[in-house]
Formats: C-alpha cells, sequence, structure tokens
C-alpha cells in the first residue's frame, strides 16, 4: 500500500466548506433497529463508536422524510417530530466523541410495504402509474399530484432545516438506487409527459427542486449533499446516463439549484464510469463535470462483493483514483459496519487486524 496515499487518505481535509480530520466517510446504511422510528441509545452508541474510531464524517443511514408517503420499511428512523429528539442525542454522541455528521434524507417512492406507513392506505407514489412493479415496486403505486410533489418537496426542506437546528453539520439527499428522486431522473420510471418528465433536464427537474427549497431553508454556507447512482438496488446494469455529456444533463440542474457535494455510488469505484471514454471513474467523470468535491464508495476494505467477505482488502485500487485526483472523500460501507476501529487501524498500521466483513456474523453481534 503506498504510504503517500494513505497519508493523504487520513489527512485532514475542507471539503465544501466543512473542515473534517481526514477524507473517510461512514456510508450511509441501513440497520432497521428503531421498531418505532425513533433512534434510540443504541443508535447513539453505534454511531459514537463510529467517531471514536477515527471516521472523519458519518453519514446516517436513510432517515425518512415527514411525509405519510415516505416509508417502505420497517425499523427505518424517521427525520421528524417525536424522531427529533433522538437525532438530537445521535448528533451530540457523534460530537462528543470528536466526529462530523449528516443525516441522509429519503423518500422510498413507489417501494411500498402495507402497514408500515402511519396509514396503511397510502399508496407507493412515484412519477408514474404502477412504475415497475415486476422490479419490487409496489403494483398499486400511483403517479404524484402537483399537490403531493409540492409537499415531498416542502418535506425535505423542514427535515434539512431540522437537522441544521439540531447541529448536524450538513445533509445528504438520497437521490439514488431506484427510490423516488431517482425514479424521477430515470427514463424507465418516469413516463411524465407534464415539467417533471421528458428529457434528462426535465426529469432532473424535482431533485434540483428539493435541492433549491433545501438551500432557501439553510442557508448559502450549510453543505448538501446529494447521493446519485447509475445502477438501481433492482437492476445492477441500469444505466441513468450512457456518456458523459447524459451524465452532464442529470447533475448540472442540481447543481446550479445548489448541491455543494456529490455522492457517487458505484459497486466498485475504482471501474471505469464509462469504459468506451477511458478509465476515469465515475467520480472523476463527476467532479471533472461539475467542478464540485465528490464522495466515492463502492468497495473499499472488501476482497470482494457480497455478503461475506474471506479477509481484508488492500487500499491500491482505491488509493490510486485519489492520487489522481478523482474523489474528494472516500466512502466506506461494510468495511466500518463490521470493525468500528477500521480507521484507526489504518493509522496505526494494522489494517491486517481489521474485522472482516461477514453479515451472519454482525447480524448477532448488532
Amino acid at each position: 500500500m503506498s504510504a503517500e496515499g494513505l497519508a493523504a487518505l487520513l489527512s485532514p481535509v475542507t471539503v465544501a466548506g466543512l473542515a473534517l480530520p481526514n477524507r473517510i466517510v461512514m456510508a450511509p446504511m441501513s440497520r432497521y433497529f428503531c421498531p418505532d422510528g425513533t433512534p434510540g441509545e443504541n443508535v447513539a452508541a453505534y454511531y459514537r463508536r463510529r467517531a471514536a474510531g477515527g471516521v472523519g464524517l458519518i453519514i446516517s443511514e436513510g432517515a425518512y422524510i415527514p411525509h405519510p408517503s415516505a416509508a417502505s420499511y420497517a425499523g427505518v428512523p424517521w427525520f421528524g417530530k417525536a424522531a427529533l429528539a433522538g437525532w438530537a442525542q445521535v448528533v451530540a454522541a457523534v460530537h462528543a466523541a470528536g466526529g462530523r455528521m449528516f443525516p441522509q434524507l429519503w423518500h422510498t417512492g413507489s417501494f411500498r410495504h402495507a402497514g408500515i406507513a402511519p396509514d396503511p392506505d397510502v399508496p407507493g407514489l412515484g412519477p408514474s402509474e404502477n412504475t415497475n412493479p415486476a422490479a419490487g415496486h409496489d403494483a398499486a403505486s400511483r403517479s404524484m399530484t402537483e399537490r403531493e410533489i409540492a409537499e415531498v418537496i416542502a418535506a425535505y426542506a423542514g427535515a434539512a432545516a431540522n437537522a441544521q437546528r439540531l447541529g448536524f453539520d450538513g445533509v445528504e439527499i438520497h437521490g439514488a438506487h431506484g427510490y423516488l428522486l431517482d425514479e424521477f431522473l430515470w427514463e424507465r420510471t418516469n413516463r411524465r409527459t407534464d415539467r417533471w418528465g421528458g428529457d434528462r433536464r426535465g426529469r432532473a427537474r424535482l431533485a434540483a427542486a428539493v435541492v433549491a427549497a433545501i438551500r432557501a431553508a439553510v442557508g448559502p454556507a450549510f453543505p448538501v449533499s446529494f447521493r446519485f447512482s447509475l445502477w438501481k438496488q433492482q437492476d445492477y446494469t441500469a444505466r441513468l446516463a450512457a456518456t458523459p455529456a447524459e451524465l452532464a444533463e442529470v447533475l448540472e440542474p442540481i447543481v446550479d439549484a445548489g448541491a455543494s457535494l456529490l455522492h457517487v455510488s458505484t459497486r466498485r469505484l475504482w471501474e471505469p464510469g464509462f469504459p468506451g471514454e477511458g478509465p476515469m471513474t465515475l467520480a472523476g467523470w463527476t467532479r471533472r463535470l461539475t467542478g464540485l468535491p465528490v464522495i466515492a464508495v463502492g468497495g473499499a476494505g472488501l476482497d470482494r462483493p457480497g455478503l461475506k467477505a474471506a479477509g481484508v482488502a488492500p487500499l491500491d485500487p482505491v488509493l490510486a483514483p485519489l492520487a489522481a485526483g478523482e474523489f474528494d472523500l472516500l466512502a466506506v460501507g461494510r468495511a466500518l459496519l463490521a470493525d468500528p476501529d477500521w480507521v484507526a487501524r489504518l493509522r496505526s498500521g494494522r489494517q491486517a487486524d481489521c474485522r472482516a466483513y461477514d453479515r451472519e456474523l454482525l447480524e448477532r453481534l448488532y
């Protein structure tokens, strides 16, 4: 492993106006440990351990924005009303351990599971009716009305304002993996012919409106991250954009609306973003096209994709694009889920001592 690359990864950095002790970000990972929708002391302790272990920035698991249609999965926290006191304890614990933290604001769109939302009769909402039932979407989902779109935009903005009031260091908008905002971005799920559909820039209008509403609510200096992916959780071969020019059409409205950081979700971050265009990663293309700082995520610390790792992977494939200036921050998921001291072990030269990811073991530990 390159000593220079590792030193760069672990050195202090300022990104989007936020001073961080290093470039390592804890990626958002749902754990379903909030049965009443409120993060408790166990959740605060979980995040505090990662902050104490040296993570520069923590992005929370996805938290539902306060709109009845946002929920699809049991055990996921909300970000509104009764849950806010729990979130205040979480961010206080992270700060006390020397960390920084964003909540990830989430609307799951047409993914829907009966009985999860406050009103079980609320259907899944998406850009178009019956968006994609064969791929896990609610067959009864329907197209959002103008009023519902306005309500959802306001819910995002209200959640971000509450995050700022509670002392969070920024917010992230979940716009990836086939959920609501990504459903609007993708031509296969957005078949609207009004101003919220059409070409790529038209399909990006809702994401841009959410960013703009959040920016108006939190002011010019508060970091606002937008997470996107080309792939969908129900289709790893899906592509939101086939070329860099197409990606620019998707991202430019979001950047112009006030995003200050882009979180590029891939399965293996070191692979070429557009193989026909050379070796540059998707994070690198994103940085080049937008000029914004970028979080790269996908496979760091894992020896292979999947639910169980045989060992701890070297970071050389990750450090190469960092050295090339293709991204600013490295998000780490399952490796940090398995070992809260992952960063501390890197810093002390003990990467070989890191606990390898094993989903079955983690289900017993946590």
